[in-house]
């Protein structure tokens, strides 16, 4: 799916169109097109700097974009300031009142809204239970874990039963065992209410795992929009490919092969490519990840083989990285299965690689070619 392609099937519950937004003569937000279902968990990827979060604060309205358009439900929130757009927000700094009870502060968005006080203590007690903070309720923030306080976050944000969810790197605070515990658990409350959520994060694992679609951000704008299956084994540009699981890159040449073509990596022999090629002639760049080179036996075609000198060999329980240095200076990283017979630092060792797992990019402008 292209970056500007809207998401199929239902009618979008939250629609972006044509969104900029500038900082001086820093663009920000190049032309944003996107949507999500009502239910979806549509997490923004992207490095620092790219736009992700400058998205999610214009559509909770913290920021106010220069051109383009925000819908929710088909009702437009142009004008609407962000305490009347009923969205709930988790931030990756827990974001917590120090002064308030951990019930105090959950319930404090259901005060806002003048919610009635027996009622409020009902949604407070589901919330806690929910995330798992029953027995914590007269509990302050100064004596509750990261976890714990970005559960707080959380039963606060859900318990307005909001329109819509807006997370910006709630994670990126705990540790690695609790970044994984917590993103399951957000993952199974948000499906369980069926909350709309748009999610902000840099980290590419948690996006793969917690997504139901996910947007590579980049300068600004959508590289790709799709499911993660999709986007990491069919990334539409380079960047994509770099960035949602890491790649080798070597320089390839395209060559007309009869009604087909043909790549070439360095100066070995050209192999044919068994996908259809959109430009078959000229420089490209060639893209292997790292699970997709193997030590090669007599069988392979030398074409599809690459030689170097094992710079280093990681240790990594079911596998180990292997560090290739190529001729002419390249260098080439393989994740090989540990319990294989593995070469020594120095050795001369020779990888192969299928064709139909080859990706190809334009020398040019990155984008997907084969």
């Amino acid at each position: 799916m292209s970056a500007a392609d809207p998401a199929s099937g239902p009618a979008p519950h939250l629609a972006i169109a044509g969104l900029v937004k500038r900082f001086g003569a820093f663009t920000a937000l190049d032309r944003v097109d996107l949507t999500a279902t009502r239910g979806e968990l549509l997490t923004l990827l992207g490095p620092s700097g790219c736009g992700k979060t400058t998205l999610l604060r214009v559509v909770a309205g913290f920021l106010q974009q220069e051109e383009g358009s925000l819908r929710l439900a088909g009702r437009s929130l142009e004008g609407t300031p962000p305490e009347a757009r009923n969205f709930g927000m988790v931030f990756q700094s827990y974001a917590v009142f120090p002064h308030l009870s951990v019930a105090e502060n959950v319930a404090y968005g259901l005060r806002a809204r003048r919610v009635p006080r027996e009622a409020a203590s009902r949604r407070v007690a589901a919330a806690l239970e929910r995330v798992r903070l029953g027995g914590l309720a007269e509990r302050f923030p100064d004596a509750l874990s990261g976890g714990q306080k970005q559960r707080v976050g959380l039963a606060r944000a859900m318990v307005i039963e909001p329109d819509l969810l807006l997370m910006d790197e709630p994670l990126s605070n705990l540790d690695a065992k609790l970044r994984i515990e917590m993103r399951d658990e957000i993952r199974h409350m948000q499906r369980e209410m069926g909350i709309t959520t748009l999610y902000v994060t840099h980290d590419q694992e948690e996006a793969l795992a917690i997504s139901d679609r996910i947007a590579v951000m980049e300068r600004g704008r959508i590289r790709q929009l799709g499911p993660p299956r999709e986007v990491f084994e069919s990334p539409a540009h380079a960047f994509v490919a770099e960035f949602v699981g890491g790649c080798n890159w070597l320089d390839a040449t395209l060559l007309r092969d009869g009604a087909g073509a043909a790549a070439r990596i360095g100066g070995g022999a050209a192999f044919p490519l068994p996908s259809a090629v959109a430009r078959p002639e000229g420089a490209a760049r060639a893209a292997l990840r790292n699970e997709d080179l193997r030590l090669a036996t007599a069988e392979d075609p030398p074409a599809c083989c690459l030689t170097g000198l094992v710079a280093s060999l990681a240790y990594l329980g079911p596998r180990s990285r292997l560090r290739l240095h190529l001729p002419g200076g390249a260098a080439l990283e393989a994740d090989l299965p540990s319990a294989l017979p593995l070469p020594a630092e120095g050795a001369e060792v020779r990888l192969a690689f299928d064709p139909a797992r080859l990706l190809l990019f334009s020398a040019a402008d990155g984008s997907r070619i084969a």
